[in-house]
């Protein structure tokens, strides 16, 4: 039988991560997080001093990182170089480190060969910038994800409070870096930030967790029948 792949795209904030692991544990898909991968990467090139901003020295750096994915108990694990760095991805310093490595094309490339090898082998359902546009392309669903940005400023900072790893950040100043990131995300002139011509726009600014997923999960009986 083919296997089913579901790509989901969208700026940050926008609950895309949650809405996917949920899906994929009711549909007993693999879930792939490949925002979580570049943030491995990013873990690295802090960890090492190597400064984001250049860019011959983050490309310099990407043979001496091995990235793996294991799961146990059906939640994902970074594993940086033999270390779980799971715990240490989430900080704003990693996100934005992560924003920034994430367009130089040669970091693209080192993980993409990995994603797209994933999804051949099983049933997933895939994250990110450019899922449905570059990493999978012939996905039987595309979903692009968004929401206002002050809705997903509150839902970060409510996640970053949640988890204990609010520092210094403030509600204007989380804000203030998503529409940065957004710009950054959408204008990088590799794989950039756009929704695929067949993808379906889901706006849940308004809408609960529950009713996105119900209304993915009769997307896709429309497309597969299953």
């Amino acid at each position: 039988m083919e296997h089913i792949n579901i790509a989901i795209d969208g700026p940050s904030g926008v609950g895309k991560s949650t809405m996917a692991k949920s899906l994929a544990k009711r549909l007993g898909y693999t879930y792939i997080d490949t925002g979580a991968m570049f943030r491995t990467l990013a873990v690295y090139f802090i960890q090492n001093g190597i400064d984001k901003d250049d860019e011959a020295a983050v490309v310099a750096a990407l043979p001496s990182c091995s990235v793996e994915i294991r799961y146990e108990d059906g939640q994902q694990h970074m594993i940086l170089n033999g270390e779980d760095v799971t715990g240490l991805i989430r900080t704003e310093e990693v996100s934005e480190a992560a924003s920034v490595t994430s367009q130089y094309v040669e970091v693209r490339k080192k993980l993409l060969d990995m994603q797209r090898e994933m999804a051949k082998k099983q049933d997933v359902i895939m994250d990110g910038r450019d899922i449905g546009t570059v990493v999978l392309p012939d996905a039987k669903l595309k979903l692009f994800v968004t929401a206002r940005p002050e809705v997903r400023a509150e839902r970060r900072y409510k996640q970053l409070l949640e988890s204990g790893k609010l520092g210094s950040e403030t509600l204007e100043s989380i804000t203030k870096e998503m529409r940065e990131r957004d710009h950054r995300d959408s204008h990088r002139e590799h794989a950039p930030l756009i929704q695929a011509e067949d993808a379906v726009l889901l706006d849940n600014s308004d809408m609960t967790e529950a009713e996105a997923e119900d209304y993915v999960l009769s997307l896709l009986k429309e497309r597969t029948g299953r």
